[in-house]
């Protein structure tokens, strides 16, 4: 698990995210407009939202246009390390490893979607969180 910084003024953003693989075993990043970085799919959580996998549920729907199956979702774990796009704050994510259906397409506010192989990510520029905590629990 990631260590959060012993900074005071460290600010914690609370997300949920997704591992998505395809059947070779890459894993899906996203890129948001305006970001350079990837990362995994996810969000924070809405107040409407029951729980982690409802936010799983609503964000790749409305960032991916896929739908996303309960059954067989496995939890890896709360991992943390420093925002990719806000500097000062900590990223925090519930991650889960999950399976989706229906086209998988950038919508809303996801500029790029790339299948990367997580055992051979080169100068791919990808988030702390995803290249140091959760890419390499996924590495076979």
């Amino acid at each position: 698990m990631g260590v959060l910084p012993a900074v005071s003024s460290t600010k914690l953003i609370r997300i949920v995210a997704a591992v998505i693989r395809d059947e070779a075993g890459r894993v899906l990043m996203v890129r948001k407009r305006g970001a350079e970085v990837l990362q995994q799919p996810g969000g924070k959580r809405d107040p409407g939202d029951r729980d982690d996998l409802h936010t799983l549920e609503r964000e790749l729907h409305e960032e991916l246009g896929c739908t996303m199956r309960r059954e067989g979702a496995h939890r890896l774990g709360c991992l943390s390390a420093p925002a990719a796009n806000e500097p000062g704050h900590v990223v925090e994510a519930e991650v889960y490893e999950v399976r989706v259906e229906g086209t998988i397409e950038a919508r809303a506010e996801i500029e790029e979607i790339r299948w990367i192989d997580p055992a051979a990510t080169g100068d791919l520029l990808i988030a702390r969180l995803s290249r140091e905590q959760i890419l390499p629990l996924l590495v076979i």
